[in-house]
Parts: C-alpha cells; structure tokens; sequence
C-alpha cells in the first residue's frame, strides 16, 4: 500500500511489531513478521531478504496503479505521482478485521492484477494501432498479432511470444495479489506511521490535485489512473455491446444497391482500374520533416515523369478507418463505404450482400481480380468481394526471396498483373486491386528494382532479401527504413505505368493507414493520401469538383473526407 506502507516499514525490527500504540498485540501465525528470524538463520540475512521483497512487492504495485496506458507517456517521471487508490487502500486495511482485510487484500490485488495486464496490453495497442484495447472487440486481433510474429520472426518466436505472454499475465496477476496481502499486513504491523503518511498522502494528493502539478505533459501527480482505467474500458464494453446495432443500422443505407449495371461506372466503361492500397503510406510520410524531404522529392518526380508519359493525376486525404496495422480494415472501409474499424464489423461485412467498388465494376461487365501477395492460407471472403480470379502467395507463381514481411516485392505483384490480366488479348476491361506490401513493418528487407523485362518468376531477386527471420532495423535507422520503403513503392508505380500504361489505364493508389507512433511520432492523424492517375483528361475531369490537388502530392489545405466516403463519391462522379 504503497508509500505509506514504505515510509512506516522502515527501519523497524521484528521485535517491535510486537505492539502497536505501546499495547502488547495478541499475533496469529498470519500475522507474524515475514521478517521474523528463523532457529538456527542469521537475523541480519532473514531482515535484508523480507525487506528486499517489501520493496519489490511495493514496486509492482506502485506500477500498476500509476504506470501510464499511453506509449508516448512512459518515463521515469511518470511513475512520481501518488495514487489515490494506494491512501484509500492503506485506510481500508488499517480499519478492517483481520480475516475481511486478507479476503479484500487479495482481491483487491488480484484486480489490480487484471488492471496491470489490461494496461499493458493498452500500452501495446497504443503503440501499434494509436489506441486502447477493447475488452470486448479486439480479441480476434490477436491471431493477426501472433500470424504477424511468425512471419516476421519465425514459427518458433511465434510460439515462444505466445507462451511467454500467457505466463506472464498469469505471473502478474498472482504476483500482485501476494504483493498487496504483504503490504496489508505491513501496514497493519505498522499501524500509526502507515496512518499518518496516508494522511499526509492525502493531502499531498489533493493539493496536487487542485493545482494540477505534473512532471510529465498530461500524467498529473495527484494519480487516479488505476479507477480511471476501469471506468473507461467498463464504459468502452456498453459501447463495444452496442457495435453491432450501430453498424447494422448504417449498413442497411444504400443509395447504390439498385442501381440499374447499365448505370454504374459509365464513366469507367473500357478502361482498365487498378486499385493500389500502399502499405503504412500515411500523411506522415508526405509532410514530416523527416520524410517530407525525400518522399515529396519522388513524389514531384513522379508527377513530371508521368506528365512526360502522358498522364496527368489528381491527389486528396482520406482518413483511414485504422492505424499502425489492420490493413483489411481500411481495405473493407473504402470498397464497402462503412466505417470499418473493428474485427465485429468486418465480420459482419463479409457476411452481407452490401454493394462494394469491386462488386460495381463487376456488375459493370469488368473482370475483377485481386492480388493479395500477403494471403498465405484461404480466403473465403474473396467471395464477398466479388472477384473473378484471387492471386495470393500461393498462385502468384513467385521463386524469388522473402523481404521481411512481405512475401515478394511490389515490382513481381505489378509484374505478375501486367502479363496474366492486361497484356492478354481479346479481354474484358479490368478492375485489380492489389496490396502492395514491400512497405510493411519491420522495413529490415527492401528490394531493389531490376528492369521489368527481367522480372519473371521473381528469381532475379535472389540475394536480396533477408527471409522472415530477418532482425528489426537498428532505433537509429528505423524511419530511414521505412522512408526508403515508401520510396520504393512509390517509385514502382510510376514505373509500372510508364512501362505498361496505355490510353485506357487508370491507376487509383492510396495509403491503408498510417505506420505506428515509432515511425510517426505522438499525436499524427490517421490521414493517408490518396490520387487517381488517368491519360484520359475525361475521368479527371469527373473528379473536378473534389477539390483535389494536380500531381502525386495532395496539398496541405486539400479537402480531407473519410474513407468511408470514397465509394459513394467514387460511384456518382464516374456513374451514369
């Protein structure tokens, strides 16, 4: 019970607990000092170890009641603060009975146990997705986490991250609660110094409270983070049960799910759409200082290079409906026009027959495909989708190295497009999507472009890539990893069409969210660009009225929508 409980153990024998407030206490085998020697044991020896686990119990509960649930906030001087919940507890166990104090220590402890795990599982979502856990909605990401160490680390850190978690919760949960009934009985022992610095505590805490102090910008002194951190996820539960209603309600609008094919995408008609989600291509990448330079250098370029090609391009923000990771999301978001931002709601996309872009251009009479070059297993929600044809890792045909994560480089996904969809004679038009994934954590791999002619079946690539079990970038060269990732990518595509790109190309490319905080700093927006390039002046000239920017780059004050508005705004600039 924290520094009350501190300050009154200190410097005291064994001896002493013998009496409180000079009367002679009757002591049950509960009760007896952790520290009282043992026959034939050195005192000395016996005090030094009870003490050292007095302050470790200390510790552990101190950091679970005042240890921050935000990434960005964790430093030393986040953990000098007094928890309310500590002075309360150290008075709810000076007053009660002694078997009631053991049953509401321990559960007590346990608890906060619970509350520890759940605020590091806070922290690690905060540092990867830019938001809390949610008690009830977020279970299912887990198998992506752990899918995502394996990949990255190898089947067997996989499995030694899985065990290790489980232990751990289970380790601090047990840990917190013997922490809590030796510190209870400290106090007890210890019954007027433990009264005293909870008074003291307590006003320091008020005062504290009142003036706002604070030795870290936005983790007050006077700490409540434990009660807080309850409050809210009990609150985020009623919010979470409620999901399902809230988006049912929404799904069940549709202004384009009559629409008669002979009206949809008239605008589109002939033309080939490719549609190019860029992996952690964010709002970050095009106007941090630290990437700005170099990114916005390429993505000037390319404009002029593309303008040399014939093409001319218009670039927006959307705001994404995830951040950090959950790519699907974001993919599910802009071609269903619902805000997709949980795994429930996916779900329950993917198992209705709501209208999405790739469904439009199928309806349209175009052949719809997708290249998914990170699917690795089945995928029944291709179904849902509506495409013609699926190529994944397991029908891409690639013979070329790993690169990290992804599974091959962006080049061999738009090379494999060009010669099984587009260069085929006597076809349909197209509409492919595909994920391009050479930008994706933990950017330790990144190809080089070779001349398309030489693509082939990936094995040109031999030599440069790193496999699955390559380790992260050095802390000091991550971002410039990551930077250089989004060059690439960026750089292929315009490659890509002024290789292969004709009168009828159009390229719609957009970022699916931003990277994490580590590559974004506290406090970026979830914004990612987004352009559509065409040789024909006719479709962007349908896209005038948006507001958007000329060229690759989309302009700091260009109009900035939800992504959940793209397909609706898409379907009525190109429909009939």
């Amino acid at each position: 019970m924290l520094w009350g409980v501190a300050c009154a153990a200190g410097g005291r024998t064994w001896e002493d607990d013998l009496t409180t407030d000079s009367r002679l206490e009757r002591i049950t085998d509960e009760d007896v000092p952790a520290d009282a020697p043992e026959a034939g044991e050195p005192p000395r020896r016996r005090r030094i170890a009870a003490r050292s686990v007095t302050g470790a119990a200390f510790l552990l509960v101190l950091v679970a009641l005042v240890a921050p649930a935000e990434f960005a906030r964790l430093s030393p001087g986040a953990f000098v603060r007094v928890p309310i919940e500590g002075v309360a507890g150290v008075a709810l166990v000076l007053v009660l009975p002694a078997r009631a104090r053991r049953w509401a220590a321990g559960t007590a402890g346990a608890v906060l146990g619970l509350l520890l795990v759940l605020k590091v599982l806070d922290i690690g979502f905060d540092a990867v997705l830019v938001r809390p856990f949610d008690l009830v909605l977020d279970w299912p990401l887990l198998g992506p986490a752990v899918e995502f160490v394996k990949e990255s680390s190898g089947p067997a850190g996989a499995v030694a991250a899985v065990v290790v978690a489980v232990v751990l919760a289970v380790g601090v949960v047990v840990l917190t609660a013997l922490s809590t009934l030796r510190l209870s009985g400290v106090a007890v022992r210890h019954r007027r110094p433990a009264s005293s610095a909870a008074g003291v505590l307590g006003t320091v805490w008020l005062a504290c409270a009142v003036l706002g102090a604070q030795f870290v910008h936005g983790v007050p002194v006077a700490s409540r983070s434990a009660a807080v951190l309850a409050y809210d996820h009990a609150r985020q539960v009623r919010t979470s049960l409620n999901d399902r209603k809230e988006f049912a309600k929404a799904a069940a609008v549709d202004r384009f799910r009559d629409t008669p094919p002979d009206r949809l995408l008239t605008g589109l008609r002939g033309k080939d759409v490719v549609l190019a989600f860029v992996e952690s291509y964010g709002r970050s990448a095009v106007e941090s200082p630290q990437y700005a330079p170099q990114v916005g250098a390429v993505l000037d370029q390319g404009t002029r290079r593309l303008r040399k090609a014939g093409f001319a391009a218009r670039s927006g923000w959307l705001t994404s409906s995830t951040a950090g990771g959950g790519s699907w999301l974001a993919h599910a978001t802009l071609l269903s026009g619902l805000w997709v931002n949980n795994q429930q709601r996916y779900r329950a996309l993917v198992n209705s027959d709501r209208l999405t872009l790739n469904g439009a251009f199928h309806r349209a009479d175009s052949r719809t495909v997708a290249l998914m070059p990170a699917i690795t297993r089945a995928w029944p929600e291709a179904s849902f989708y509506g495409y013609d044809k699926v190529y994944d890792d397991r029908n891409l045909g690639y013979r070329g190295p790993r690169f990290s994560f992804a599974t091959m480089p962006d080049q061999y996904t738009l090379s494999t497009l060009q010669r099984t969809e587009l260069a085929k004679d006597d076809r349909a038009p197209v509409m492919a999507e595909t994920a391009l994934v050479s930008s994706h954590a933990p950017w330790a791999s990144i190809p080089r472009p070779v001349p398309w002619e030489r693509v082939g079946d990936g094995s040109v690539f031999n030599g440069m890539g790193k496999g699955y079990d390559a380790p992260w970038p050095a802390p000091g060269r991550i971002r410039a990893e990551y930077r250089a990732s989004i060059e690439y990518t960026l750089n292929t595509l315009v490659s890509f069409l002024e290789t292969y790109g004709g009168k009828d190309t159009v390229l719609v490319f957009l970022g699916d969210h931003q990277p994490a905080p580590l590559i974004t700093g506290p406090g970026a927006s979830r914004d990612v660009p987004i352009t559509v390039v065409a040789k024909d002046g006719a479709v962007l000239d349908r896209i005038s009225g948006w507001g958007w920017q000329d060229g690759l780059r989309p302009g700091r004050d260009t109009p900035v929508w939800p992504m959940s508005a793209f397909r609706d705004r898409f379907l009525t600039a190109f429909g009939g």
